[in-house]
């Protein structure tokens, strides 16, 4: 389906696919439409909700400036995909010994390795890459305790929110797995550190902002190939820790799965990233918060909540929406509001069917508090089309 609403109200339009949008999250669009550098408009997907500073489930050219806030924390989140050779009838019927193998496997929360299980060859190239963003902001390692292990520790392991890994079933029957994580704590402190960075620059400099989460690095400037080259160290890392995950994933799943091989990689795609592209004739800063590229052809991950339907989609490269589609369904609520909405009897309704953790630790996740995933991909008919349909079995959460 084409947008469903345009806001004429800043310096370029607003181009949403959805009419289900808070207000707060329509102020935000407009705020960040007020801004000079962004080029030609912004898109926002059917998933389109409230975030911090930028809305998620935007999409943003710019033209010469970056804006930390909008890039987010959880740099690089994103989903990978693997298809296996088994079938529904090939599994065990015990799918609590299947979870249980995955997460004795994957640390999830704020666990992680005892100890660093990538291989050198792994970790070398992120530690080399990572020394020049140290030696020029010190102040990054200082926020998060032991940080010269912890990121390698990390390395592999899931994280909170929503965050999870799972196992599906395809239209054939066929067996998926698939996860959901970024770059950890330290994308997380790298993400609070150039947003506190960029907001002493704007007071530094007296510039006024519809709102402060918005300040920005404008190219040449002190700080902005800093902020580029630590988000882009960043994107890499979360890259590479889902890659990691599978195949600790994979080693745990032949423990308790009858020999099986891949048979297709869908994708490892980022959702919350900037990256250098050219749209309407113009070379930008394309920033993603809650999205994922959707060009011609390119195959890429939209999941559902826990309870619900996932989808591999191939992009139809539509440039309205900057080659762009949803990252999932978008939540309907806040993570407050699902906890006094719901309990954990509403939590095992929803999941039937799921092998999934359903205690009061994972109501702020529950199916209720994300919009409908079906309606959601009725509104991006004109940017991605449907490869496969899947359906959770096993959830892992963090």
């Amino acid at each position: 389906m084409p947008v469903q609403m345009t806001l004429n109200k800043g310096h370029v339009p607003v181009k949403i696919y959805t009419q289900e949008i808070e207000s707060q999250a329509i102020d935000q669009l407009v705020n960040i439409s007020k801004l000079p550098f962004v080029h030609h408009h912004i898109a926002a997907m059917p998933d389109v909700h409230l975030g911090i500073g930028a809305t998620v489930g935007s999409v943003i050219p710019t033209k010469g400036a970056i804006i930390p806030a909008a890039v987010g924390v959880d740099i690089g989140c994103g989903m990978n995909a693997l298809r296996l050779s088994l079938h529904a009838n090939e599994l065990p019927d015990n799918l609590r010994r299947v979870r249980s193998a995955i997460e004795a496997a994957v640390p999830v929360g704020f666990n992680e390795h005892d100890r660093s299980v990538s291989l050198n060859s792994t970790l070398k190239p992120l530690d080399k890459g990572l020394e020049p963003i140290l030696n020029k902001h010190p102040g990054i390692a200082s926020m998060q305790k032991n940080f010269a292990h912890t990121w390698a520790k990390q390395l592999g392991t899931l994280g909170g929110g929503n965050h999870f890994i799972e196992l599906c079933l395809d239209e054939a029957q066929a067996v998926w797995i698939m996860l959901h994580s970024g770059s950890r704590g330290i994308g997380n402190v790298i993400g609070r550190y150039f947003i506190e960075l960029a907001k002493k620059d704007m007071e530094k400099h007296f510039v006024q902002l519809p709102d402060k989460d918005l300040s920005y690095f404008k190219e040449g400037t002190t700080y902005f190939d800093d902020y580029v080259n630590a988000v882009h160290w960043a994107q890499d890392y979360a890259l590479i820790n889902r890659r990691e995950m599978m195949r600790l994933i994979l080693a745990a799943l032949k423990t308790v799965f009858p020999p099986f091989e891949i048979t297709k990689e869908a994708i490892n795609c980022h959702h919350n990233y900037v990256a250098k592209e050219t749209h309407y004739g113009e070379s930008v800063y394309l920033t993603r918060k809650g999205a994922i590229s959707a060009r011609e052809g390119e195959l890429g991950i939209i999941p559902g909540s826990m309870g619900a339907k996932s989808y591999i989609v191939k992009g139809k490269g539509n440039p309205e929406s900057f080659c762009s589609c949803s990252h999932g369904a978008g939540r309907r609520m806040s993570r407050s509001e699902a906890k006094k909405r719901f309990n954990t009897q509403d939590v095992q309704t929803q999941t039937s069917g799921v092998e999934c953790r359903k205690d009061e630790g994972i109501i702020d996740e529950i199916p209720g508090a994300y919009k409908d995933i079906d309606q959601v991909m009725q509104l991006q008919t004109d940017l991605v089309e449907v490869v496969h349909t899947l359906k959770q079995i096993v959830c892992v959460k963090g």
